[in-house]
């Protein structure tokens, strides 16, 4: 009997860490997109937040809609960015768990009698 808790114990602090591997990379989750011409330059966070924007002093010469527009498009690509990088967090933490077929009766909650 001793085992089979060592067994449970051993397998619950391996899906623990995974969790904490996981939303720890969540939180380092930063995408970023910078124009060709260096414009204009965004990072966005893993919620999807603008938490850096920077603009070349090119923009200037630009008209305020087509300055707009060029911000849109590029915090539409890191934002795009940051949704690659979560998912790549997210299918680590996947493998981490075995699919339901995978798992014994006693792992998934069910005792030998089917009851």
């Amino acid at each position: 009997m001793s085992a089979e808790m060592d067994a449970l114990v051993a397998g619950a602090t391996q899906k623990l860490e995974a969790l904490e591997a996981a939303l720890y990379g969540l939180k380092q989750v930063r995408g970023r997109f910078t124009t060709e011409d260096e414009l204009v330059s965004v990072e966005i966070d893993s919620d999807g937040a603008l938490v850096g924007l920077r603009l070349g002093e090119g923009v200037t010469s630009l008209p305020p809609a087509e300055t707009a527009q060029l911000i849109i498009w590029a915090g539409r690509q890191a934002a795009e960015d940051a949704g690659n990088q979560r998912s790549g967090v997210i299918a680590a933490l996947n493998e981490s768990f075995p699919p339901a077929a995978q798992r014994s009766p006693e792992a998934a909650g069910s005792t030998p009698d089917g009851a």
